[in-house]
């Protein structure tokens, strides 16, 4: 039932858009991840306009997904770090495969930079920790304040795109 709601969505919202994020849509960005109901922020001084910048214009890459023009998800890939800094879906907008296509797009351009294992920090017992387990990350034990670690290895993600 879900991936047919999910069809439903993608075919009303024929306006989606994917798209590599750009200096404009950080403010959009930043909206999206203090909108979230898990995984919240707890130190927002963390996460300023100015190191997200960096993160999608020096150490990585970043993507958007716009619907009706307004930016309801996204993601960052740090190369400096060989991590996965973000991806976040607005509330409202998930399980509606946005966050999967983020992955996917992602992942895909990590992996064309470099070899290297990437890795991620989640809070467990979450629909997040629940989502990289499906996409193929295989626990690494933990980080941060007791986040779940995961890793993904260059053979993995090219054995789950056959």
């Amino acid at each position: 039932m879900k991936r047919h709601f999910a069809k439903d969505f993608w075919e009303k919202n024929k306006k989606m858009i994917f798209r590599e994020a750009e200096k404009r849509d950080i403010s959009d960005m930043m909206e999206v991840r203090m909108s979230v109901r898990e995984n919240v922020l707890q130190t927002p001084g963390l996460v300023t306009p100015e190191i997200t910048a960096d993160f999608i214009l020096r150490r990585g890459k970043g993507w958007v997904c716009e619907v009706n023009g307004s930016v309801i998800g996204f993601s960052i890939a740090d190369l400096e770090e060989k991590n996965i800094w973000a991806l976040f879906v607005k509330p409202g907008y998930e399980g509606k495969g946005i966050g999967r296509k983020l992955h996917e797009l992602m992942m895909d351009w990590y992996f064309t930079k470099t070899r290297d294992t990437a890795w991620l920090g989640t809070a467990p017992e979450t629909r997040a920790e629940s989502f990289y387990s499906r996409a193929g990350w295989k626990r690494a034990g933990i980080v941060h304040q007791g986040e779940v670690k995961f890793e993904m290895t260059y053979g993995s993600w090219k054995s789950l795109k056959g």
